[in-house]
């Protein structure tokens, strides 16, 4: 699934991966449930961070 995206992925490449919107994106990065770090004004989010975050939901919040 993130075979072909680099190890920091942008907002737009976030939303694309989890199938939702930007709002719903920086609210998960503002309430810190996705982990991310500001560049300058935009948003990152490691791969590491994203498979960490999908794993979590899918194991029932474990």
């Amino acid at each position: 699934m993130l075979e072909n995206h680099n190890e920091i992925l942008k907002p737009s490449e976030v939303c694309e991966v989890l199938r939702i919107g930007k709002n719903t994106l920086y609210h998960l990065l503002d309430t810190k449930e996705l982990i991310g770090y500001r560049s300058g004004k935009n948003w990152r989010v490691t791969k590491q961070a994203l498979i960490n975050y999908i794993l979590c939901k899918t194991s029932g919040g474990k």
